[in-house]
């Protein structure tokens, strides 16, 4: 299993579809919307309340998950390492991964979108 898959069953409980969103979880979110450039728009697709998972984690309070890729790994009990995250970011298609803080940001935000086409819904400012 990769990173991104602990990270995703980390959030969306186990080996659990999102499609087996708890009932708090809307019952039909928008459709996602395309940029020119790819992007994704609003919150967009899936069933699974991405926040609501996260923000009910213990120490959630106490990270910056909502914008760091280290505080996110962190908050879901993965080693947020150097080594870690160049590895996640090479399974999302990121073959320079240096571990700047660009870098960090660009990952954070991929993850969200691959989160959101696992059946995710996450707000537009964490996708951009």
């Amino acid at each position: 299993m990769g990173i991104f898959s602990s990270i995703k069953n980390a959030i969306f409980g186990g080996d659990a579809k999102a499609e087996e969103a708890p009932a708090a979880a809307p019952a039909a979110a928008p459709a996602a919307e395309e940029k020119k450039d790819g992007g994704l728009l609003g919150q967009v697709m899936g069933t699974f309340d991405v926040m609501a998972s996260l923000e009910a984690m213990p120490g959630a309070d106490k990270l910056n998950w909502k914008s760091s890729i280290v505080d996110l790994m962190k908050l879901v009990g993965i080693d947020s390492s150097y080594a870690n995250r160049k590895e996640l970011a090479q399974e999302l298609g990121n073959a320079d991964y240096s571990g700047s803080a660009e870098d960090n940001i660009l990952l954070h935000q991929q993850v969200m979108r691959e989160l959101v086409k696992n059946g995710g819904t996450v707000p537009a400012d964490m996708l951009e």
